[in-house]
């Protein structure tokens, strides 16, 4: 059976491909009740403002600015791209993959 996904961002495609490889079960009792939409919109919510809040803490924790983006562009984009990998591993071991 084909879901239809549109309106869910990418958390909630990435949890949905999860459930559907591990848990099948969950996904057709979901279907059945009608509930499988409203939970990946949920879902990809929670895991959209995880992955905000953290990043946003992780930059401040360690001293990634905007003065650093001005004064050392490549530098800031190699420690936002370390933050955001390490947040991506967060939200997927806490959000997704549950």
């Amino acid at each position: 059976m084909k879901d239809n996904l549109k309106g869910i961002g990418i958390w909630g495609q990435r949890h949905y491909q999860y459930l559907k490889e591990n848990r099948p079960t969950t996904i057709n009792v979901m279907r059945m009740n009608g509930t499988l939409n409203s939970y990946l919109r949920e879902i990809d919510e929670q895991a959209d403002e995880m992955f905000f809040q953290l990043v946003k803490q992780l930059a401040e924790q360690e001293g990634v600015t905007e003065e650093l983006k001005r004064r050392d562009q490549m530098a800031w984009v190699g420690a936002m791209n370390n933050i955001r990998d390490r947040v991506n591993e967060i939200v997927f071991n806490e959000v997704i993959f549950v």
